[in-house]
């Protein structure tokens, strides 16, 4: 029988079934491997305390700290009416600030006996808020004493003066797994390298068990230093191989090369053309038509700022294929947004547009919409046109998929904001071309270079980031509505004074409000404090308007649960001007283009991400008129939140707002939600501050992959790859 290769061994055989049963259900570590990669999150210093004062409410948190203070109450109540309940109180502080520990009942006795004034000790527990002060009930403690305690014996296993402190859960105190790891510690000499040698060597890196050692058991913070910068190199360099192998393997394939005809679609489009292309629009043109032109199918992401042209350039790309007798297919998120691409193509278009029709261009094509609620007979025209060939282009939703949908040639598909498609519609309609298709995706959520490169980096990049002559400038504010209510008296004013112009306004609200009411959620929202209410809702906020600051005006409601011929109608009656003000959720935030609508104001704006107000605040200054848009929030001025929409507030450019969203979120949900498994998802690796290292993984990784695609001579890369690419994970890569 063969032997288990000690970083696969199950956690169950080395440390017993109930610590195991706990790893793997709350932090998903399942073998001494996984365990080994669980890396501390920071380290406190023996010498040193720590910041009390910068602890996350409703985080489970670790501290080493002294304890200043102690006092056990005596109180009645109902189980202990004569006087026999108890509540110890502790004060713990770090020399600049001061944390409540508070214990009740049977579980004071204990740290009644430990927890004497001057005693240091790790504390684990949840942050919560009572009387306006921060506390930690109940938390999990170990004692940091002298060598003659049975705990030092614990303490003295953590190396140096550096104690490691673990992301852990309420189940598992950082120091248990401290603990479990110095058990399984030894393994890591066993660790396969997945680093090329030569690699290692060239750009002084430790190896990898030493790594190990170093980043769980540090004796200096150098120790730490040389971890991290060899970790750190694993995880870029890995990542990128991944990617490298896809880009290699994708470049297999043959793909029909499309052309456009010299006279053809592409050049009476452009001849009708009432303005011309930005530099940046030709630019990213001339790079999709050479790849368009190669026998290998293109793989591209389109990335630039909400207005700067993408759909025009996708629109081009898209008529050069069917220049070049081919079929183009555009994916569209929601229905909303298909409705409006459809129907501003075909504008853009005009007689183009009406092919085979009369009236219609000698060289022009149909282009219909396919979504899932149109009516039997439209559905069936517009498949039949996909099989014939009729149509040349399709906008459509999900519909597109459907095994039912065939297509004469599919010769492109573009992908409109791709991060809301999974991997298995992406390859469901690249499948049902003859050959691969050419694939353009387009974002209009800005992306920095590294964060390409790591998510999209099988994708080649190109970035739109003028904006078309005509655009006009945004203002954008904050409003305090907690702390200087006229200030949103005065936004609903400065709405109607934008009406009175002759413009438009959106008022966008985070939730619907006709969900059930569900009476836990209600009965929770009554206890938590004010900020803990529920979302401002579309149906309420448009009625309070239509009946108070806005009454007289024309104000419609547009959200993703109304029947979509209710949603088109609503969209064309704003479109053509009838309404005054649309209160909508977030169905609004990409692709709907209404040149009139020069306000914007977003309720509780805080409850929304920095790009996505960035894709609402696109709809407006899309004319000649200067947009305007007002961030309503009842967030306290120091809040997180509070910086967030100052830092939307400050600047238009995309790139720069989407730099500060990941430095506020970290990286963790740019490489993978809920990873499973330890090794799947970025550990040490900082996407925007170690961009230098991911670049230079990629070209790494690139040559790599060139000399030996399959990897034969490097087994450790090979085991790292799998250990990286669960299904999931893989699928992650996929969907950006």
């Amino acid at each position: 029988m063969d032997l288990v290769p000690a970083l696969e061994e199950p956690l169950k055989k080395v440390l017993g079934p109930a610590t195991a049963k706990v790893m793997a259900e709350h932090l998903g570590l399942h073998s001494v491997g996984d365990l080994l990669h669980h890396y501390p999150r920071r380290y406190e210093e023996r010498g040193q305390l720590t910041h009390l004062a910068d602890l996350p409410m409703d985080e489970h948190v670790t501290v080493v700290a002294q304890v200043a203070d102690a006092r056990l109450h005596t109180f009645a109540s109902a189980k202990a009416p004569r006087g026999k309940g108890q509540r110890l109180e502790v004060t713990i502080t770090d020399g600049s600030g001061r944390l409540q520990l508070v214990f009740f009942g049977n579980g004071v006795h204990k740290p009644h006996k430990d927890l004497l004034p001057g005693t240091r000790a790790l504390f684990a527990g949840k942050v919560s808020l009572f009387n306006r002060r921060l506390q930690l009930a109940h938390p999990a403690y170990e004692l940091l004493r002298g060598a003659d305690d049975e705990a030092a014996e614990t303490v003295e296993t953590w190396a140096g003066a550096l104690i490691p402190i673990y992301p852990a859960t309420a189940k598992l105190e950082s120091w248990k797994i401290g603990k479990a790891i110095q058990t399984v510690l030894p393994s890591a000499q066993e660790a396969v390298d997945p680093l090329p040698e030569s690699l290692r060597e060239g750009r002084g890196l430790v190896p990898l068990s030493e790594a190990l050692l170093k980043i769980h058991r540090p004796h200096t913070k150098a120790d730490i230093a040389d971890a991290h910068a060899r970790l750190k190199w694993d995880e870029a360099f890995v990542l990128q191989v991944a990617l490298a192998r896809r880009r290699h393997a994708d470049a297999q394939l043959p793909a029909v090369p499309r052309k456009p005809a010299p006279d053809g679609l592409l050049s009476a489009f452009d001849d009708r053309l009432p303005f011309t292309l930005t530099d940046g629009q030709q630019k990213v043109s001339k790079e999709i038509f050479d790849d368009l032109a190669t026998d290998h199918p293109m793989h591209r992401l389109l990335q630039g700022e909400v207005g700067s042209g993408k759909t025009m350039v996708a629109l081009r790309a898209m008529l050069a294929v069917v220049d070049a007798g081919g079929q183009a297919a555009m994916l569209a998120p929601t229905e909303v947004l298909a409705q409006q691409h459809h129907r501003s193509i075909v504008e853009m278009m005009g007689e183009l547009a009406e092919g085979g029709m009369l009236g219609g261009s000698e060289h022009g094509t149909k282009v219909v919409l396919l979504t899932g609620s149109m009516g039997t007979a439209a559905r069936r025209q517009a498949m039949l046109d996909l099989v014939t060939g009729e149509a040349g282009i399709v906008i459509g939703t999900h519909a597109l998929i459907e095994d039912k949908v065939q297509f004469h040639d599919l010769g492109l598909v573009v992908v409109d904001e791709q991060h809301r498609f999974g991997v298995e519609q992406r390859d469901a309609l690249r499948g049902k071309g003859k050959q691969p298709p050419h694939l353009l995706v387009m974002t209009a959520t800005p992306i920095p270079r590294t964060v390409a490169m790591t998510v999209f980096g099988d994708l080649e990049t190109s970035v739109l980031d003028q904006l078309p002559a005509g655009r006009s400038p945004i203002a954008s504010h904050v409003v305090p509505a907690a702390d200087k209510p006229h200030f949103l008296a005065r936004a609903w004013e400065r709405v109607r004074e934008e009406v009175e112009n002759g413009h438009q306004a959106y008022v966008v609200c985070p939730r619907i409000g006709d969900e059930e009411d569900d009476p836990k959620k209600a009965r929770k929202s009554a206890e938590d404090e004010a900020e803990k209410r529920p979302p401002l809702a579309v149906l309420d906020i448009a009625d309070q308007l239509a009946k108070g600051p806005l009454s007289g005006l024309r104000v419609e409601v547009l959200h993703g649960r109304m029947h979509p011929d209710d949603k088109d109608a609503v969209m064309r009656r704003f479109a053509a001007g009838e309404a005054h003000v649309l209160v909508a959720t977030t169905v609004i935030e990409v692709g709907v283009n209404v040149p009139n609508a020069t306000a914007m104001v977003i309720m509780d704006a805080d409850r929304f991400g920095v790009s996505q107000l960035h894709q609402l605040r696109g709809r407006v200054g899309r004319g000649s008129a200067a947009g305007l848009c007002l961030l309503v929030s009842e967030m306290p001025e120091a809040s997180p939140a509070r910086q967030r929409l100052n830092a939307v507030a400050s600047t238009l450019d995309g790139f720069e707002l989407s730099r500060i969203d990941l430095e506020q979120r970290r990286e963790g949900d740019v490489l993978g939600q809920a990873q499973s498994g330890a090794r799947t998802s970025l550990r040490v690796l900082a996407v925007i501050e170690d961009e230098e290292i991911i670049a230079e993984a990629r070209q790494e990784a690139t040559a790599v992959v060139e000399a030996d695609p399959e990897l034969t001579g490097l087994p450790g890369l090979r085991t790292a790859l799998d250990a990286l690419l669960d299904e999931e994970r893989e699928q992650y890569l996929e969907k950006g």
